[in-house]
């Protein structure tokens, strides 16, 4: 269930969790982590789950209140890292393995001058410019072939893994002069701040907390006006939403992009703080990843796509150090017992707790009288 349609209490207590939660995450992790008590890996490790987070939260924008299943979501991610991470290899300067003045695949590549595309990704402006116009513009393009097409259910979903399938291909070839499959790697500075700070790893991580919040915020606010009820109406049955006079395609169009920007803001803040960004991140296994958080999660929630972006990358972190062989196994066992035993996923718990402990608590309710009343002796006649 969408929060929009909950009770003014569970919305309030909606309110009071993510307050609590952002000051621990905004205020007291970069503060421990200042102390020494939270390592710089550990605040970092956290800092690539918020920004997952972002991903979910894009995912289920689409697929949770507009129903329009999208496995191409990393592809947004990926292209807003790819255009952080362009800014971020021109910062290296000269301080690349080969001391030359351009990337150092580009001179493995034979290039002796940089290309002129490149060329403006000196500048930082410009660079944020491009994480949101590049992705935002291959929305709009494909969005609005694909829903003028009429395209919908399980042809979109095919249709944006192809589109990413299709991108990963291109982007692992050397003639794209992107990196290839090693991508960008080896940053040194961002605004003329050291990578390797600790300071400036807790200014990332804050960028990237303040970000979900006003993500989540946004999404929120959306969700409960007009425009995001009719957004949730064209989930539940678009053809009566056609028959009530409304163009559901540029309802569509507009939300796909929107997800789109707030996928590409995530892969943006991502690519510094893991210090690596590559095709691998946008191929179709990534976007399959993104679903099974905000399935985990509680799809149509908000809160349940984070929570399921977080956890599930948490579990992942620990099940690969210690089960590496296994994680698939597991990850596909718990998309199973959650779609069987728990739909609506992590955040549903509390509520179905609440109503256990109500049907533990009832009292058994007394037995029916009988219907047959004791028979009236019959009095003698004198």
């Amino acid at each position: 269930m969408s929060s929009s349609g909950s009770s003014p209490a569970v919305r309030r207590l909606e309110l009071i969790v993510v307050a609590v939660v952002a000051v621990l995450l905004i205020v007291v992790l970069p503060l421990l982590n200042a102390q020494g008590l939270i390592s710089n890996f550990t605040l970092s490790l956290w800092g690539k789950y918020l920004c997952y987070a972002l991903l979910a939260i894009s995912v289920d924008l689409l697929w949770g209140y507009t129903g329009l299943l999208s496995l191409g979501q990393a592809l947004f991610f990926t292209l807003g890292g790819y255009m952080h991470g362009m800014y971020l290899m021109r910062m290296i300067g000269e301080l690349g393995q080969y001391k030359k003045p351009i990337p150092d695949f580009l001179v493995f590549l034979g290039w002796e001058r940089l290309p002129a595309f490149w060329e403006p990704f000196s500048s930082f402006p410009f660079a944020l410019a491009m994480v949101f116009l590049v992705p935002g513009l291959l929305a709009y393009v494909f969005g609005f072939l694909a829903f003028r097409s009429r395209i919908k259910g399980v042809y979109f979903s095919i249709l944006t893994q192809a589109l990413t399938y299709a991108a990963s291909i291109m982007f692992f070839r050397n003639n794209l002069l992107l990196g290839g499959n090693n991508g960008f790697t080896d940053f040194k500075f961002i605004l003329g701040h050291s990578l390797a700070d600790p300071a400036t790893s807790r200014a990332l991580y804050i960028a990237s907390a303040v970000t979900l919040l006003l993500a989540y915020l946004f999404c929120r606010w959306l969700s409960r006006t007009k425009f995001g009820l009719v957004q949730q109406a064209i989930r539940d049955g678009e053809n009566r939403v056609l028959f009530s006079g409304y163009a559901t395609m540029h309802f569509k169009l507009f939300i796909f992009v929107v997800a789109a920007l707030i996928a590409a803001v995530g892969g943006a803040l991502y690519t510094p703080q893991v210090g690596i960004i590559n095709p691998g991140e946008m191929q179709a296994d990534k976007s399959l990843e993104a679903v099974v958080w905000v399935a985990v999660g509680g799809r149509g929630t908000l809160l349940g796509p984070i929570l399921g972006a977080i956890s599930i990358n948490a579990l992942k972190s620990w099940a690969t150090r210690a089960y590496p062989d296994l994680w698939l196994i597991i990850l596909g066992g718990l998309f199973i017992l959650v779609v069987l035993f728990l739909p609506g996923g992590l955040v549903s718990i509390p509520a179905r707790l609440k109503a256990l402990w109500k049907k533990l608590r009832r009292e058994p309710e007394p037995p029916p009288a009988s219907s047959t009343q004791p028979a009236q002796p019959v009095s003698a006649k004198s």
